[in-house]
């Protein structure tokens, strides 16, 4: 019996590890939903994290340009709506339901806004965006991973992003953070304070930590999938050197969804190393390799990832790549890249028409 008990143990360990990210998968789900006694809000496709949630206040933490969300009210109220990492242009409207909305003083801070809401019983549709989300006209967006260890000096990138005027947001392809602790993500969220634009990110290997849930709480869904101007942007959890089967059908959907769109895919882990030096790769080859498939079958126009420290431009399944993982993590020996970021210039008709990459040392 004691034999059967523990080919059961060893039986279960070795599924669970098949799936090491079915978790974090799962806290996805839950991303954006909140309840109290008389009031409740649900983001659509959890587009944004519910930070904080009183009588008094609800808090918001943005991972997309837009979202749509709904509250629920049992009886009238007013409270304080505040959204944090958004467009400095995002405006907030009533598309359906019974409310009010007063912005607040400006805080100084662009990429924060607030609303007084008078709301009434039953539920009340609300949309944020910037007025121009849905024109199709080309635009910019910058990459930007592993900070890592870099926090304290991070500062000067932001600084130097905040000199492009025209880029509209940042994608993090993960490795915020050295060990995904409360302190350290407290402290990312602190000095994007010093960013004029929203940095919407996904995590990586170094977010894991102790508490993988914690990224959740702060930043929202690791799988997410959003429009801008008519281009789709799809973020990916494979910080585990995998990608759960669960993702993988929500992943089906966003790319058949966005066929005959320009589409762009962001990643932490690379599904294949371009050089092999540090094999960072996906665990599995043949994970990698069905990866890339579907990628390449969903027509998917750019692939973008952080991991290795530093800046790599290669095509993977025909569909072109490029690794910049110049947030301030230790570089990679005599590349003489240091930290950089990426810009990329991107149409809805045409696809990527320009990019850069900009050394920050």
């Amino acid at each position: 019996m004691k034999q059967r008990h523990a080919f059961g143990v060893v039986a279960f360990l070795a599924l669970s590890c098949l799936r090491p990210s079915e978790e974090r998968a799962e806290l996805d789900l839950e991303v954006g939903q909140a309840e109290r006694a008389e009031l409740s809000v649900s983001v659509d496709d959890g587009l944004a994290a519910v930070r904080a949630f009183s009588d008094e206040k609800l808090v918001l933490w943005g991972n997309a340009p837009g979202f749509q969300l709904s509250l629920t009210a049992s009886s009238p109220r007013v409270f304080e709506l505040d959204v944090q990492n958004c467009l400095p242009d995002a405006q907030l409207q009533v598309l359906s339901g019974h409310a009010e909305l007063t912005p607040l003083a400006d805080s100084g801070i662009p990429t924060r806004k607030g609303w007084r809401v008078s709301l009434g019983t039953g539920s009340t549709r609300l949309a944020f965006a910037a007025p121009d989300s849905n024109q199709r006209d080309a635009f910019r967006f910058a990459l930007l991973s592993d900070v890592q260890e870099a926090l304290d000096r991070v500062g000067d990138i932001y600084e130097r992003l905040n000199e492009e005027a025209d880029v509209r947001f940042v994608l993090g392809a993960g490795d915020l953070t050295e060990r995904g602790t409360r302190d350290e993500l407290e402290q990312f969220q602190t000095e994007l304070l010093r960013l004029k634009i929203p940095y919407f990110a996904t995590l990586g290997n170094h977010e894991l930590g102790t508490h993988p849930d914690l990224f959740h709480e702060y930043f929202g869904r690791g799988n997410s999938h959003f429009d801008f101007h008519g281009v789709a942007f799809t973020l990916l959890d494979d910080a585990s050197a995998s990608i759960d089967p669960m993702v993988y059908d929500w992943l089906d959907d966003w790319l058949e969804t966005s066929r005959r769109q320009v589409h762009v895919v962001a990643m932490h882990i690379p599904p294949v190393d371009p050089i092999g030096v540090r094999n960072g790769s996906m665990a599995s080859r043949s994970e990698a390799n069905k990866l890339l498939a579907r990628l390449a079958k969903g027509r998917v126009d750019l692939t973008l990832y952080g991991h290795i420290h530093s800046y790599y431009s290669f095509d993977n399944a025909g569909i072109p790549a490029f690794i910049a993982g110049g947030g301030g993590a230790i570089p990679e020996r005599f590349d003489r890249v240091g930290r950089h970021f990426m810009t990329f210039t991107i149409d809805a008709e045409a696809g990527v028409t320009a990019r850069s990459l900009i050394k920050v040392d």
